[in-house]
């Protein structure tokens, strides 16, 4: 018994001294803000997700990313274009998807890679109405499901059905019901 006294004297010593010091308490160190002095670059853009993983070549997705969205139409809607075509038999012959577009005016939707806001309707990224459709994202959006249904699944979403769902219908965690709205991280 007496060599446990020992052993818990000893180590209740060398935690104090470990966690004492001589340092004043009252010596308070600010947190300094972020530091945002330098040079920054823009690596990547997501307005749409997977179109620059889908529709540019390898050599053209670093110079997609940083073109900006006003000039990514002009520069890139032909060859998203050309892809689409190749992928799609839905737009065979002036087929249209079912906004009502051909390949072109949907390519060219697509080149200009911005997340667009309804200021005065719903926003989503698709919720059965065509005019809804594209008109934000709201988190639950099945984003990758819509862009597979626009690219493959013509007029009505019934062309090609193997291609026009990713067949991932939920997120793995309930959103939450106020801010952040996302579920915390596994």
């Amino acid at each position: 018994m007496k060599n446990i006294k020992i052993v818990a004297l000893a180590l209740t010593v060398s935690i104090m001294a470990f966690n004492c010091t001589d340092k004043d308490d009252n010596d308070f160190v600010a947190m300094e803000g972020p530091d945002f002095s330098g040079t920054y670059t823009q690596e990547d853009q997501m307005g749409r997700p997977a179109v620059n993983t889908v529709f540019n070549a390898s050599a053209d997705k670093d110079a997609f990313n940083v073109t900006t969205p006003s000039a990514q139409n002009a520069a890139f809607q032909s060859k998203f274009q050309a892809n689409l075509l190749a992928l799609s038999p839905a737009y065979a012959d002036g087929g249209l998807n079912a906004l009502g577009q051909d390949a072109a005016a949907f390519t060219g939707l697509l080149a200009t890679d911005v997340l667009n806001v309804s200021l005065d309707g719903k926003t989503t990224f698709f919720d059965g109405e065509p005019a809804n459709t594209l008109s934000g994202r709201a988190l639950a959006d099945d984003v990758i499901t819509v862009e597979l249904l626009l690219i493959f699944g013509g007029e009505d979403f019934s062309e090609n059905p193997g291609l026009s769902n990713d067949n991932v219908d939920a997120n793995d965690k309930t959103f939450l019901t106020s801010f952040p709205y996302l579920a915390s991280p596994h």
